[in-house]
């Protein structure tokens, strides 16, 4: 409406009138925006929340300080307070563009055409790519079980990516599981651990995979920053080697370093936010263990998860139609297709009003 069209519609009435008018249509607004509900968003592996503001502080004190130079040689800070939490030397840790990027440096450096790599599935849907990318064969193996993982190796075998625990299942191999996977493997097979969402683990003591690394030099352990600590936008990870490993973490650093803001956030998040990160295990442990049940009680299958998402399936109904009938109801979980299952969808653990939204989703309709 235009500005004069606009103080014509209130010609010939009186104040009275127009204020009533007024406030009518202030209300009919307000009751549209009230009825305007967001989706809620139980897709993604990243943690809701912002930040600590000490993380914050210290990425926007070095854009100021510094943005217009590069960050060359700046991780070794970073480096060295990680070594210092793992109880490893520096020269064990290299940081990196987060966990992905990692993989996908270690598949290039590891793999050639014709190699074969061995990948739990369902699974990150990055790991088979990681083979396509570089000339290799995926060769999928169903779960974590150690005996199929063996089964599947063969002497063009180079690399196996495990993920610990495996997303989107949540299914956690145990240390001393691992532990007596890596004694039986032939040698000129690496084991690459995607330890991105290990945080989340409370079956085992967070670092006793990446202890394994002591014993076993063909061990590679990748972590990251954006899902638990939730700094995604950052892209940083690091990974960790056993001692002579030094070699391939300089191959798998990036050519021009890290962002000075992300090794920033990361040195940061390291010293002063120990105490988010447990409240942020303890919360997701909590609503796990809760929305599990509640998922059972309505009759769905829940895979048990050590991980921030449930791998969930309907015992009479496909993962689309759960997937969609979600979505109508303002719920976005994933869809298991692209993860390697039809059947399922992965529902990211939420605590405050998430769950009861998603169970009251789940309980508009038949779902199962």
């Amino acid at each position: 409406m235009g500005f004069l069209r606009y103080y014509r519609q209130f010609e010939g009435l009186t104040e009275e009138e127009v204020n009533r008018g007024l406030r009518e249509r202030a209300q009919e607004e307000r009751g549209k925006a009230l009825a305007r509900v967001e989706p809620l968003d139980l897709a993604r592996t990243t943690w809701h929340e912002l930040p600590p503001a000490e993380v914050v502080s210290a990425i926007t004190f070095h854009a100021r300080k510094g943005l217009n130079r590069y960050a060359e040689g700046r991780d070794q800070e970073l480096r060295e307070a990680l070594a210092v939490r793992h109880g490893v030397d520096a020269s064990r840790v290299v940081v990196g563009e987060g966990a992905a990027g990692l993989l996908t440096r270690a598949a290039h450096e590891l793999l050639a055409p014709g190699d074969e790599v061995v990948v739990p599935w369902p699974g990150y849907p990055l790991y088979p790519l990681l083979a396509r990318d570089t000339g290799a064969t995926a060769v999928r193996v169903a779960g974590l079980d150690p005996e199929l993982l063996l089964a599947a190796v063969t002497p063009r075998t180079r690399m196996i990516v495990l993920g610990g625990p495996n997303d989107p299942t949540g299914e956690l191999l145990p240390a001393p599981v691992l532990a007596e996977l890596l004694a039986r493997l032939p040698d000129h097979v690496v084991v690459v651990l995607d330890e991105a969402l290990r945080e989340f683990v409370t079956a085992e003591p967070v670092d006793a995979a990446l202890r394994l690394t002591d014993r076993f030099a063909r061990l590679l352990v990748v972590r990251s920053f954006s899902k638990a600590w939730g700094l995604a936008g950052l892209r940083c990870g690091y990974a960790v080697a056993g001692p002579g490993g030094q070699d391939l973490l300089r191959r798998l650093a990036p050519r021009l370093g890290s962002s000075d803001l992300a090794l920033a956030g990361a040195l940061a998040a390291v010293r002063s936010a120990d105490d988010v990160l447990a409240r942020r295990v303890r919360e997701n442990d909590r609503e796990r263990r809760t929305l599990t049940a509640d998922l059972e009680e309505l009759g769905l299958l829940v895979h048990p998860s050590q991980s921030a998402t449930l791998w969930v399936r309907s015992p009479d109904r496909g993962g689309g139609a759960l997937h969609a009938h979600l979505e109508r109801s303002g719920v976005l979980v994933q869809s298991g297709l692209p993860l390697g299952d039809e059947h399922h969808v992965r529902i990211a653990v939420r605590g405050g009003t998430a769950r009861p939204r998603l169970l009251r989703a789940l309980g508009q309709g038949t779902v199962r």
